[in-house]
């Protein structure tokens, strides 16, 4: 099977050998370049995405020309691999040129046969490499659950929705308030889906330097910037035949947003600073707990790039919407917690169940696991009780709903305007705490726009710090 269209760059002073690598590794499918010398060689690498360099020993008057651009590669490009060529070989020669970073070391006359295994062998390494690299980033960023738990109708119609697109290659937007577990229902897409061996990559794009999350997704080439000190490979060009997640898409620049749209309409990725695109093959699954099609219509997100990912939606419920299972998540927390903090698993007391069963859960899954695991970590006995709950979730059911409250006219009548301060004010209050303080969140929160949370701020003299 012919290659993905992968770059390969020869550099041999000799033009019959060039010629006859370039017809031998483009009748395999590969893009050939060429080059004649070591200065071309890296100059040519500079501005251009490679795969694999094939260089000769000596080229013109310089013996160790080679070797030169070998040093160049693991200065400036070390995960690039390099295969070296010669007529003058020796074992001596082959391992110096392996210490400075050859992937391997080929002698000539060679059969044609030899350096297109050469070469496979060569990218099918550094191939292992970045995915090995990507296993390992999303063990570091696997949760602590490995699959989408439940028993509630809501929840299993998710899980039947998964089942249904996980083989498509549609581009998938899961929906959800924050801590649902959105990340992973796009993990179990992949899983299910036949890119499951191939990386899957996960980036949340809030929080973010634009800068930063430019070069994260797409590259950057040597000196694009400051600071910018050697080639970096994007997230695009990682993820390569696997899924990319892109994890609070809704926070994206919009001038990001138009070259994640590219990338989506043609299959190629431009790393900053450079001259070429590189071909990728990936998926695109994304996460918002915004409302884009709102943010779109007014001109907070593109209208073109929310059609290109909401192909296919896909709406993860909140905890309080699924029947029974904070229950049953809380029973598997209170033993994946247990194991990991050396207590073993542990048991929940029918009493603490009830009092998870009536709290609202406003952070969702997350919540609640972060809950459970300070229940463990506090727990004195083998189960946990109401007292090893916090006290705002052990009181929440004594606790009247401000709506609750003002829902009922007394005899003796009320002051309407300052019962409706009141309410605003600790909703405010509220909102304002949850978000940590972020006057934009807070007012996603409670469904107001930026200005109209700064005229309510202002009106009750409310502190934001």
């Amino acid at each position: 099977m012919a290659p993905n269209k992968r770059t390969i760059l020869i550099v041999d002073d000799e033009a019959s050998m060039r010629e006859v690598l370039e017809i031998v590794l483009q009748n395999d499918g590969y893009t050939v370049l060429t080059e004649s010398d070591v200065a071309a060689a890296t100059a040519r690498l500079e501005k251009e995405s490679v795969d694999c360099v094939l260089t000769d020993l000596r080229m013109g008057s310089d013996r160790a020309a080679g070797m030169e651009l070998l040093d160049w590669l693991q200065e400036n490009m070390p995960e690039l691999p390099a295969v070296m060529m010669t007529a003058y070989g020796s074992v001596e020669t082959a391992i110096d040129a392996m210490k400075r970073g050859a992937r391997d070391y080929i002698m000539k006359p060679f059969k044609n046969d030899e350096i297109r295994i050469t070469v496979k062998r060569a990218i099918e390494q550094r191939d292992l490499v970045r995915e090995n690299l990507a296993f390992r980033k999303e063990q570091a960023q696997r949760g602590n659950i490995d699959g989408v738990l439940g028993q509630s109708e809501a929840i299993q119609e998710v899980r039947e929705m998964v089942r249904r697109v996980a083989q498509l290659p549609s581009t998938v937007a899961i929906h959800g308030e924050s801590g649902t577990g959105k990340e992973l229902v796009a993990r179990a897409i992949h899983q299910l889906s036949d890119r499951r061996d191939k990386p899957f990559v996960a980036i949340n794009c809030g929080g973010i330097p634009e800068t930063l999350l430019e070069s994260e997704l797409f590259g950057h080439k040597k000196g694009a910037f400051t600071g910018a000190h050697e080639d970096k490979e994007g997230l695009f060009v990682v993820a390569n035949h696997g899924t990319l997640f892109l994890d609070e898409v809704g926070e994206m620049p919009l001038s990001l947003q138009v070259k994640l749209l590219r990338v989506l309409d043609n299959s190629e990725v431009m790393p900053l600073g450079g001259a070429r695109t590189t071909k990728v093959d990936v998926r695109i699954l994304s996460a918002t707990n915004r409302d884009l099609e709102a943010m779109s219509k007014d001109g907070g997100f593109r209208e073109d790039l929310f059609y290109r990912l909401n192909v296919i939606p896909v709406t993860v419920p909140p905890l309080r919407d699924r029947d029974g299972d904070a229950c049953l998540l809380a029973r598997h927390f209170a033993q994946a917690h247990g194991e990991k903090l050396g207590r073993g698993p542990l048991s929940v007391s029918p009493e603490a169940e009830a009092v998870i069963a009536d709290y609202q859960w406003p952070g969702n899954v997350r919540e609640l696991g972060n809950v459970l695991e300070r229940a463990v970590a506090l727990c004195r006995g083998e189960t946990i009780t109401p007292d090893d709950l916090p006290p705002n979730i052990r009181n929440a059911a004594e606790q009247t709903p401000i709506a609750e409250e003002a829902s009922t006219l007394p005899a003796s009548g009320i002051d309407l305007e300052a019962l409706i301060a009141d309410m605003e004010t600790k909703l405010i209050e509220q909102a304002l705490e949850k978000s940590k303080y972020s006057q934009k969140k807070a007012a996603q929160l409670l469904g107001l726009s930026s200005r109209s949370l700064r005229y309510r701020l202002k009106k009750y003299n409310l502190d934001t710090t």
